[in-house]
């Protein structure tokens, strides 16, 4: 078991007390004092000399000591200083919080530039890191609140966060352990299949959403088929047959147009039109074949040679591109050179330049000739290679980009032999697009069109006289067919009518099948939302019984203290909390007394479990009439209206 104990305590300038120093030698003490008189502040200085933090866990709280007009008093050091036992060996901490004041050059005052904190272990200077490492090394700073301050569990951290460290002290219960307290909770064990209890009540959840959500539609959806059902009832069979009949009807119609449509007179003449027709495109195919042979000949050849034309344009096009492109390079090229040789230039004519140090930097003494000589000839040897190394590096760049703009003049007299070349080509192109386009045009002009080559035209009357014949024997039974299509119109509309009628009443049996889909639907949902329900209920009375036996297991540990673990909700539901409780009384409800006894049950368990004694600051003791006893030293605050400054008394550890 570590012991830490507190053996005297100093502080000047904090909060408002100038200054104020005790001596307990690790004994508990009872300090007491009027309202305002510095107690609390005691406790302040205490925690702001471990963890740079007040007694409330707050960082940035006041310091400085003020002027009765509110003002901060300035230049004064503001002081912590205590030395502790810890496990025998005596070790002593300070720290001092000061103003920083600099004078600016050229300003006649100091100018107060922000604060700044030096640290001390046993009177020796250390940096913030390695004092807050000593510090942290002595006790965590969190666990140190927690045994320190009877109300830091309750008041200061989180319940999740008390929760967890009365979990961690404690033990957990294993689910096992939850199994085997509860035959009831063996068949939970079956349902989760190796599954986590939360991650099986997120599944459930999430099923039991969808559920609802389906069981909510399904009386819509049974509702919206139910208006779908046709109002009044017809015999379907016998419309059915009136269907058949009417039907039948449509295609003796259909027939007996068709026959009228179709006479003997008129297919007759309808075959010899046929016939005419394919001799007309005979003629005209042979007549095509014959004649324009040669123009298609001419005709592909000059497109022939119009496309090699352009091909030939752009490959000049593209040489003198090639062209204009290098003589700009060329340009830019022989400005950078310009550039180069003037920047040679003026690196060639720099001299060296050095201003000998003859006298030692650090103790001031003159340094020895040969030491000097060599700094200057060292200082020569490297100004020499850097300028050698940059005249060698701008030669290069020179011969380099040199390179380039020859390499891009051999690139403009190709292009030039090139375009020469082609233009040559191009002129012989031309000469033969020329020629061809006027023996195009000739022969296009020699040509005859096929409609005016005399067996065309002799067909062409043929179908003509054809065509009206075929018209005359159609109009003669034009009026016929009219009337049967008309009474057919009247037919397809009585069709449709009835259809319809089938259509409605033919849905009735897959309506009343789609409603019974939905009864089953919603009766199998329900039974399934049950056996979820059971399941939620089981995960709850997990959740309950692991609860009541880590209840009982934590608050074995201590002797007043008895925590509240879970509230049962309105919904049968159970929601984790964590409320500090005595004699059935909550923390928040429990006098100033109960509270601190309270706090010290606390203390007492989490110093035995992680093995370490501090001591205890008790604020407001002046409450208790009898402390809960506790194998700790004690620092009591008490509020005493007849000691106007600080007053410090031994007390008995017992």
């Amino acid at each position: 078991m570590k012991t830490v104990k507190l053996l005297s305590q100093n502080l000047e300038n904090f909060k408002g007390l100038k200054k104020f120093s005790f001596v307990s030698n690790g004994k508990s003490v009872r300090i007491l004092g009027d309202n305002a008189t510095g107690k609390t502040t005691l406790f302040d200085n205490f925690n702001w000399l471990l963890f740079d933090k007040d007694s409330q866990n707050k960082k940035d709280f006041a310091i400085k000591s003020l002027e009765s007009t509110g003002e901060e008093v300035h230049n004064l050091n503001h002081i912590g200083e205590a030395t502790f036992d810890i496990d025998g060996t005596e070790v002593t901490l300070k720290k001092v919080y000061t103003e920083d004041w600099v004078q600016k050059r050229g300003a006649a005052n100091k100018e107060f530039s922000g604060h700044k904190t030096k640290y001390y272990i046993d009177e020796v200077p250390k940096k913030r890191k390695e004092y807050v490492d000593f510090v942290a090394g002595i006790v965590e700073e969190e666990l140190f609140k927690l045994i320190t301050s009877p109300t830091y569990f309750n008041e200061q951290i989180k319940w999740q966060d008390r929760r967890k460290l009365l979990i961690d002290i404690c033990g957990d219960i294993s689910d096992e352990d939850v199994f085997a307290s509860d035959n009831q909770l063996k068949g939970l064990e079956l349902i989760l299949k190796g599954r986590s209890l939360e991650d099986h009540r997120k599944v459930v959840a999430e099923r039991r959403k969808i559920i609802n959500e389906d069981l909510k539609m399904i009386p819509v959806r049974i509702d919206e088929v139910n208006k779908s059902f046709p109002e009044g009832s017809i015999d379907v069979e016998a419309v059915r047959n009136e269907l058949a009949d009417i039907e039948t009807q449509i295609d003796a119609n259909k027939t007996l147009i068709n026959n009228i449509q179709n006479g003997q007179a008129l297919q007759s003449k309808e075959l010899e039109l046929k016939k005419v027709e394919n001799d007309l495109e005979t003629v005209k195919r042979a007549f095509e074949s014959d004649s324009k042979d040669k123009l298609y000949q001419l005709q592909a050849k000059l497109q022939e040679e119009q496309g090699n034309l352009k091909i030939l344009d752009m490959k000049v096009a593209e040489q003198k591109r090639t062209t204009e492109f290098a003589n700009s390079n060329i340009k830019r090229i022989e400005k950078d050179l310009v550039q180069l040789r003037d920047e040679w230039n003026q690196i060639n004519s720099q001299q060296f330049d050095h201003v000998d140090e003859c006298v030692c930097p650090t103790c001031e003494q003159d340094l020895p000739i040969d030491q000097v000589e060599a700094a200057r000839q060292k200082a020569l040897e490297s100004f020499n290679a850097k300028k050698t190394s940059q005249l060698s590096e701008i030669d290069s760049k020179g011969k380099s980009i040199a390179q380039k703009k020859k390499q891009f003049i051999e690139d403009i007299e190709k292009s030039a032999s090139n375009i020469e070349k082609m233009e040559l080509i191009r002129s012989e192109k031309v000469e033969q697009i020329v020629k061809l386009t006027g023996e195009t045009e000739t022969l296009s002009g020699s040509l005859m069109e096929v409609s005016e080559s005399p067996e065309y035209l002799k067909f062409m009357n043929m179908k003509l006289a054809l065509e009206q014949e075929i018209v005359l024997i159609k109009n003669q039974s034009l009026q016929a067919t009219q009337d049967i299509k008309d009474a057919n119109i009247q037919l397809e509309a009585k069709k449709r009518e009835v259809n319809a009628q089938i259509a409605q009443y033919a849905s009735v049996d897959k309506l009343k099948a789609r409603i019974q889909e939905y009864e089953d639907r919603e009766e199998a949902l329900t039974k399934e939302y049950q056996k979820l329900e059971h399941q939620v209920f089981l995960t709850e009375e997990f959740i309950r019984r692991k609860i009541e036996l880590l209840t009982e297991k934590i608050n074995s540990k201590f002797k007043l203290a008895r925590f509240k673990l879970f509230d049962n909700q309105i919904n049968g539901g159970l929601q984790e909390v964590c409320e500090t409780t005595y004699n059935g009384v909550p923390y928040s409800s429990l006098n100033n007394a109960m509270r601190i006894n309270v706090g010290l049950d606390i203390i007492e368990t989490l110093s035995n479990h992680f093995g370490i004694v501090a001591p205890i600051f008790v604020d407001n003791a002046e409450a208790v009439t009898k402390l809960n006893a506790i194998d700790a030293q004690l620092i009591s605050l008490v509020v005493s209206e007849e000691d106007k400054t600080l007053r410090v008394e031994e007390i008995n550890n017992d």
